[in-house]
Parts: C-alpha cells; structure tokens; sequence
C-alpha cells in the first residue's frame, strides 16, 4: 500500500489487514462428575466451504481480501450450517445470548437478519475492541458473562476466512 503505484482498487483490498486487532482467551474444561456446577457444552456444528479460500490471503507482506464475497459466502455457509442444525438443536426457537464473531456493524446486522436472530440477545464489542479476529467470541463472552444467568442458553458463533462457520452451545 506505501507503492507509488498503489491504487484505489490495491487499498481497498487489503484494508481488511488494517481492521485486525489482537487478543487471546483460555478456556478450561473439566468433568461435570468433579465440578456439577460448571457450565455445560452442550455440542454444537461446524461446516467449512474450502472452495472460498482465495477470498482472504495472508503472507508476511501483506493480505487481501474480497471483503463483499467473504461476507457472502460467509453469510452463505452459516445459514447452511443453521439449517442442518435444525435436525439435532433447537437454536431457530431462540437462544438467551448470541456470542458472536464480529467484524463490523454491517456484517454483524447481516448475520443477525440472515438466521433471524434476535439483535436485542446478541452483544457486540466491536465498537469499543474492533475488529479483534477470531478473539471476539471469547472476549465478547467475557464481557457479557455478568448478565448471563445460570439456566441459560449461549450460542457462540464464529465465521472464519478459511471459510468456516462454527456454533456451539453452552448452558450457563
């Protein structure tokens, strides 16, 4: 992007690059035999569309990405892996929170009208951490922890530029 000859076409494709924050989170998992009062995975669903994996291209030098055909695909590959989901979990009749990966304002609307989620259950960080990759599930999930109450559903949501779609359920 500093190239003389660097054009408009050449900023916008790699200004996904300039978005990425940084974060890391842990998680720890135990048996519910040593700690019943634990949160619960209750299990969840992945799907991957490999096809699309010239849509975000990283290397030590730079990254492009087709912003609008990863936000399609994207959007593409979760609400196929919403549909299957349909046959083993009851995520369409609601969940308590959505927890998910957020890139923008735009992308998170979108993901939110596209399965019909409830806005209002969905917390967003993006604001205040930006666009912080793949660490915004946990991060988001951290900050929200103080307004789950036990008892409820938490479907935690991430969409990869691979491309890959993962949901997982928790019981708080």
């Amino acid at each position: 992007m500093r190239s003389v000859d660097a054009s408009a076409g050449d900023v916008f494709s790699e200004f996904a690059s300039l978005t990425l924050g940084s974060g890391a989170a842990a998680m720890v998992l135990c048996n519910t035999d040593t700690h019943p009062e634990a949160h619960r995975i209750v299990g969840g669903i992945a799907r991957a569309a490999t096809q699309h994996n010239t849509l975000c291209v990283g290397g030590l030098d730079r990254m492009t990405t087709d912003t609008h055909g990863l936000l399609v695909a994207g959007l593409d590959l979760a609400a196929e892996a919403w549909e299957d989901a349909k046959n083993e979990f009851d995520w369409s009749n609601g969940m308590d929170w959505y927890i998910a990966h957020q890139v923008s304002k735009v992308h998170t609307t979108m993901m939110a009208d596209r399965l019909g989620i409830d806005s209002a259950k969905l917390p967003i960080t993006f604001p205040h951490y930006g666009n912080i990759g793949p660490a915004a599930v946990p991060i988001t999930l951290a900050t929200s922890q103080h307004n789950i109450k036990k008892g409820e559903r938490v479907l935690c949501m991430g969409i990869g530029s691979g491309l890959n779609v993962s949901f997982t359920e928790i019981l708080w």
